[in-house]
């Protein structure tokens, strides 16, 4: 009888044992497989990123982008403000969008800092000619204040072939950007200023967070001292009304920095989108038109940048020793532009001459060529 009783007892001892073995493990996997929160921030984990980095040589030698197509698609970690990471596959586009970005995650990945930033402009034919403004956008990362050690992460994005040799001869990063069913020319303009949405959303997808900026963008200091951890994207504006939150301030596109995650990648898909409702228009008006509801049903977190800082020829500040950017906005033909920039640079080369006591005397000389 005794003995009987003891095995019942362990009996029992070993059912309560694997239920509740059972109830963890259930729970474990659960924890593991919950839904991801609203918000995550996406970054693109790629083997050995960072052991596999080439040296300088190697990588301007080995300068056409496009041609590495044996790159394989990084997986992406989806990161809460826990830190909890769990890896997707990324493979969500078809194949037609794939063959459109081939390439690209390898351009990125070598282009790209160690805390995966990139910066990225934008080049036709005709701004990357000997004496244009891809050779004044380069020289102002040269000649700057802390700028030159940007350089080596900018990737040049050519949307035609002869841009594209021109490119690989003047700099290190430079991608081919071959849009399916458009032919680079004057009647395509406006395709291709909406064709650079999708490759900067894909980049998002990417993992990487970018800073997007026109080629006639001249770049005196660095830009990034002025991005804040909490926005979503950071815009240049064209008119400032002193709150870097204000929704009414008015955005310019030619130079934003943006971070990945649910919403920004939300928001460029929905900017894109939005040109069916705007005919003929570019991304920057539509941007604007759109942006309250941005802000609104997707809680992208905006904030623009003061001119004083990043100016323009719409607006700038008049202290050389603020200054950051300025942009040839407000101006339209290159000639002008390039007159106007080579002016902008040689006012920053003779205000870096000055002895410190004579720097508050220096001033802008008026952008004559576009502003009259």
């Amino acid at each position: 009888m005794a003995k009987a009783i003891v095995a019942e007892a362990m009996a029992r001892q070993a059912v309560s044992f694997v239920l509740g073995a059972a109830t963890a493990l259930t729970l474990v996997l659960l924890v593991q497989y919950r839904a991801p929160a609203e918000g995550l921030s996406y970054y693109a984990w790629t083997h050995g990123q960072n052991s596999g980095r080439r040296s300088s040589d190697e990588q301007y030698h080995h300068r056409n982008d496009t041609a590495h197509t044996g790159h394989h698609a990084p997986l992406v970690a989806v990161a809460g403000d826990d830190h909890h990471l769990h890896q997707a596959d990324t493979t969500l586009k078809g194949a037609e969008e794939a063959e459109e970005f081939r390439g690209l995650a390898a351009a990125v990945s070598r282009a790209a800092t160690d805390d995966r930033t990139v910066i990225i402009t934008c080049v036709n034919q005709a701004w990357v000619a000997p004496g244009s403004l891809l050779d004044l956008f380069l020289e102002s990362f040269r000649i700057g204040d802390g700028t030159a050690r940007l350089l080596p992460h900018v990737l040049v994005v050519t949307m035609d072939p002869a841009a594209h040799a021109r490119c690989l001869a003047v700099h290190r990063h430079c991608y081919q950007y071959a849009i399916p069913g458009i032919n680079p020319g004057p009647g395509e303009w406006l395709d291709l200023v909406w064709s650079k949405l999708k490759l900067q959303r894909q980049i998002l997808e990417l993992g990487y967070r970018f800073l997007f900026t026109d080629v006639d963008v001249m770049w005196l200091r660095d830009p990034f001292k002025h991005v804040t951890a909490y926005a979503d994207m950071t815009i240049s504006s064209d008119n400032y009304f002193g709150d870097p939150e204000n929704i009414n301030n008015l955005p310019n596109t030619g130079f934003f920095h943006v971070k990945p995650n649910r919403r920004t990648i939300a928001m460029t898909k929905l900017w894109h989108e939005s040109r069916s409702s705007y005919p003929g228009r570019n991304e920057q008006p539509v941007f604007n038109a759109i942006k309250s509801r941005l802000v609104a049903e997707l809680g992208v977190r905006l904030r623009y940048l003061d001119p004083e800082h990043m100016g323009g020829f719409c607006s700038h500040g008049k202290d050389l020793g603020k200054i950051v950017t300025m942009h040839a906005n407000c101006c339209v033909g290159l000639s002008k532009k390039m007159r106007d920039l080579r002016g902008v640079l040689n006012d920053w080369r003779n205000y870096t001459m000055l002895p410190s006591w004579e720097k508050h005397r220096a001033k802008w000389t008026v952008p004559g060529a576009c502003i009259k």
